[in-house]
């Protein structure tokens, strides 16, 4: 790799506001506002709208939809398709 060029990558603190989740790991990402970690080092912060902690396929909160329903409202709409 070239130096000079790169974005520094450096830990990072992401948190989840929604579900009150944080955690620490490395990226490039910025930002301005800092947070004090666990640990007793300062890091900045980056908050996230949704994470594993709040997305419904995660917390087993999706909805399962009617597909077969919905196959069935389209053939009866637009008919059902031809055999080749």
């Amino acid at each position: 790799m070239k130096p000079g060029i790169h974005p520094a990558y450096r830990p990072v603190v992401f948190r989840d506001r929604a579900a009150g989740y944080a955690f620490l790991t490395r990226s490039t990402a910025t930002s301005d506002r800092t947070i004090e970690w666990e640990d007793g080092n300062t890091y900045p912060v980056i908050d996230v709208e949704t994470s594993s902690a709040s997305h419904p396929f995660y917390t087993g909160t999706a909805r399962v939809l009617d597909t077969a329903g919905r196959v069935e409202r389209f053939e009866r709409r637009y008919g059902k398709r031809e055999e080749r």
